[in-house]
């Protein structure tokens, strides 16, 4: 059975690697220096939880907001 799952990426401003967690997986989350090593990573860890049985999603991603303050 094929899942698929939202990841959340962000770029660490000091080191210029790509972070990424997947929004109510415990545990799923990863580094690299590119979006293909990042995806890579991402699949390999949640492909380890989904074979652990550890898997429990707690949450279910719905969106982003732009929140504008002055």
């Amino acid at each position: 059975m094929r899942r698929t799952f939202t990841a959340v990426i962000e770029r660490d401003t000091d080191t210029g690697y790509y972070v990424a967690f997947v929004p109510g997986v415990p545990g799923a989350h990863t580094q690299a220096e590119s979006l293909d090593e990042l995806n890579a990573n991402l699949k390999e860890v949640v492909e380890m939880l989904l074979q652990d049985g550890d898997l429990k999603v707690e949450a279910e991603f719905v969106g982003t907001q732009l929140v504008e303050v002055s």
